[in-house]
């Protein structure tokens, strides 16, 4: 049994380092698909997220999301500081306090990591689609606010054993916890803030404003998926040989087939092979399978990673059509990929993989009950985000604000934010935007 708590406690800490590594996979993505000038606050934004998740889930969302209470909220253990010491969390020492997580026999204290670093990855999905516009401080504190109330309470209500989970909704790893919450909170962000200068003309035309480095994006994309071996493995919270195998092959499966189908639909309507495309179609690929990773096939990871990245190029020509201006696609791959994929549970899923667990999806004979529970937590947690994250954008819009100044926007938000430059050797040459 000792033996068993060492090797499932390895596996979850390495795992979430994986996870935190992902931090630089999102600083890398984000600021290649930016432009130069603003490369300094990408990379500050994606640096002090972590920190400030770190602070927020510590303080007070670590206890909303997993401590005993009803089932909307938890209401024990919510200041980890005074509630936690450092002995194993083994049998029954924390019954009755975070109750919700005692089915993994590794230390409290394995189980908070690991927990923090999504939370951590929730904020910072954000960073990316409000790039290039928003003030520091405004997305310092909104990350916090995300963090500390939203976020956990979302948590709580699928992996704290609140209503969602009661009701018969299944996310293994956060298609939806992570995913869509990081993503509907960045749509009212984008809604809050509008677009960037110049990206929008007359007519509805569409102004492209290209990255600055697609070497940065890409070496970001493969750190991401190789966080993804943490993010969805992981989640198993226990070294199980046969759980954490099939979990790395449908994960790793999914990402190629987005990144093919995302290529391949991208060659056919933009006529080239755009390597952003084949990027997000990629990350579509890991987020749509997240919430399934453990439930499906590998044939059918392959189905719902190739469709995944096809919605990606879809979304995001069509958010530039609604004028929802997202640098680098956040919105269509944490939103559209989170959202097909939880729904994807409700399809594909076999109860000969995960037996006890999810049941047969609509496709293996299972008939709508799981899809229809699916389709009740993507519409909850996206009404709730939504409107909660558009109400707070709203309140910091008006008080501190949430936008630059034009002329700090056209100069470049390292300068006018941060007083340094990513390049000053280097010649500033977009001054038209």
């Amino acid at each position: 049994m000792e033996v068993q708590v060492a090797l499932d406690t390895v596996w979850v800490l390495v795992a979430g380092m994986l996870v935190f590594f992902m931090n630089l996979g999102f600083g890398l993505v984000e600021s290649g698909f930016a432009r130069a000038k603003n490369t300094v606050n990408i990379i500050s934004k994606n640096f002090i997220v972590f920190a400030v998740a770190t602070l927020a889930f510590l303080a007070i969302g670590w206890g909303l999301m997993y401590g005993d209470g009803n089932s909307f909220l938890g209401l024990k253990g919510l200041f980890f500081l005074n509630g936690a010491d450092n002995s194993p969390a083994v049998g029954d020492a924390y019954q009755g306090v975070y109750s919700a997580l005692n089915w993994t026999g590794v230390p409290l204290m394995a189980k908070f990591f690991f927990q923090l670093v999504f939370a951590g990855t929730a904020a910072t999905i954000v960073s990316g689609a409000v790039a290039e516009r928003i003030k520091y401080l405004s997305f310092i504190v909104f990350s916090f606010l995300l963090v500390a109330f939203v976020y956990p309470v979302i948590g709580h209500w699928i992996w704290g054993g609140g209503w969602l989970a009661q009701l018969g909704f299944w996310d293994f790893a956060g298609s939806t916890v992570v995913h869509s919450v990081g993503a509907w909170a960045a749509l009212a962000g984008v809604i809050v803030l509008g677009p960037r200068l110049g990206k929008y003309g007359p007519g509805g035309k569409v102004h492209a404003i290209p990255g600055h480095n697609m070497t940065s994006a890409m070496t970001g994309a493969l750190i991401l998926w190789l966080g993804w071996f943490g993010f969805n493995p992981g989640s198993t919270m226990a070294a199980e040989p046969m759980s954490i195998s099939h979990i790395v092959v449908t994960t790793n499966i999914a990402a190629a087939a987005g990144a093919v189908a995302a290529t391949a639909l991208a060659w056919l309507l933009l006529g080239k092979p755009d390597i952003g495309m084949t990027i997000n179609g990629a990350l579509g690929g890991l987020v749509g399978i997240t919430a399934g990773c453990a439930f499906v096939s590998v044939g059918s990871s392959l189905i719902i990673g190739g469709i995944a990245g096809a919605l990606i190029v879809l979304g995001v020509i069509a958010l530039d059509k609604l004028k929802l201006d997202d640098p680098v696609g956040a919105l269509a791959v944490h939103g559209m990929g989170g959202i097909f994929g939880t729904l994807a549970v409700g399809l594909f899923a076999q109860d000969a993989i995960s037996p006890g667990t999810t049941g047969n999806g609509l496709f293996f004979g299972g008939g709508v009950e799981l899809l229809v529970n699916q389709l009740i937590g993507v519409a909850a947690v996206g009404a709730a985000v939504f409107v909660v994250s558009f109400v707070i954008w709203s309140v910091i819009k008006a008080t501190i604000g949430v936008r630059v100044t034009e002329e700090e926007e056209m100069e470049g938000l390292d300068i006018g934010e941060h007083g340094n430059r990513a390049y000053p050797d280097f010649v500033q040459t977009d001054t038209v935007f």
